[in-house]
């Protein structure tokens, strides 16, 4: 298949899929962190860890940063003169806009196999070419991914993509909100009990964070987990009563898209048959992009309570934003 092109193939339930391909235009490594990378003739990609002898190898789901050759063309052509590798990307790829691909896309190249877990990132500190052209392509257009399969790329070499599959296990993260927590005062519990509860449901929690109780922190891990890791679900524990620290309803109502209001209901709703302190409870669900935000309680046993409660009937939203279920109302058995 030649650079860039797309074919378009019929899935098992008849719908038009994308096939799209490209060729890898260099592979790029770094001895030390924070430094520019440098071309190297090939790349040995070991499995769960990057590229071999790359300084940002490690096991974490950031160990290959890609880069379309295009965007670095164009950026190129507005006076940047910038070398493969020079904004810290492991592989450039003529013909793939990666940005437009979704998290969970699968990258195949020789016997190498990726799979994409994150779009963009956070600029901490502005590079040389950000201070030379006023910005840097590689928050906005790059893209991460983890090490499948062993083996090793070669410029020139064809890579082709495949979209995710409708029926892969949802993802999740797991924010805790506790000032003593994030002191190492007290031992967060809390998150660990959702974590164990979204696993033996079938999800595969991608992040486990523990957070003060401070908004600004909140909002920027909603977004991230959202926006770049696209995760499908994030369950916030803590910082959802009356005290003058709690802000996690406020914090996630801020970077809402849209409401979703029935499952902190039910919560609720549910927990009142356990306690009538229930009605304290201050949390939120709501929806940014394509990702289910619900505030749980603090208390371990009640974060376990309410996951019960609504887990069963997640399933149905969380297809529905994903795009592998129809949204349509349930039939009585008189066929209304």
């Amino acid at each position: 298949m030649n650079a860039g092109n797309l074919e378009e193939k019929k899935s098992n339930a008849g719908e038009e899929k994308k096939e799209q391909s490209g060729v890898v235009k260099a592979v790029c490594v770094s001895d030390i962190r924070g430094i520019e990378k440098h071309s190297v003739p090939e790349g040995h990609f070991l499995v769960d860890f990057g590229i071999e002898g790359d300084a940002h190898a490690g096991h974490w789901h950031r160990q290959v940063s890609l880069l379309s050759y295009d965007k670095v063309k164009a950026f190129n052509e507005r006076g940047a003169n910038v070398e493969d590798g020079a904004f810290g990307e492991n592989l450039v790829v003529e013909g793939i806009d990666f940005r437009a691909l979704p998290v969970g896309t699968r990258l195949y190249c020789g016997d190498v196999e990726l799979e994409m877990t994150q779009i963009g990132k956070e600029c901490h500190s502005h590079c040389t070419i950000y201070k030379k052209m006023g910005e840097c392509i590689m928050p906005r257009e790059g893209v991460f991914a983890k090490v499948l399969k062993e083996g090793s790329i070669r410029p020139g070499d064809v890579m082709r993509i495949e979209e995710p599959a409708a029926d892969r296990p949802f993802t999740a993260a797991v924010i805790t909100l506790s000032d003593k927590g994030a002191r190492g005062e007290r031992v967060d519990e809390s998150g660990p009990a959702a974590k164990e509860l979204l696993e033996k449901a079938g999800y595969e929690v991608v992040e486990l964070l523990l957070l003060p109780d401070e908004p600004a922190p909140l909002k920027a891990q909603l977004i991230r987990l959202s926006d770049s890791r696209q995760v499908d679900l994030i369950v916030t524990s803590g910082g959802t009563g009356f005290s003058l620290r709690d802000q996690t309803p406020e914090a996630t109502m801020a970077v809402a898209d849209r409401n979703a209001p029935g499952i902190a209901e039910f919560i609720r709703y549910r927990s009142m048959q356990i306690t009538d302190r229930a009605m304290l409870s201050r949390g939120v669900s709501v929806i940014r992009k394509k990702t289910l935000i619900v505030n749980l309680p603090g208390s371990p046993k009640a974060v376990k309570e309410s996951l019960e409660f609504v887990l069963d009937a997640l399933d149905h939203g969380l297809r529905i934003l994903r795009g592998s279920a129809s949204e349509c109302a349930r039939k009585d058995e008189a066929g209304r």
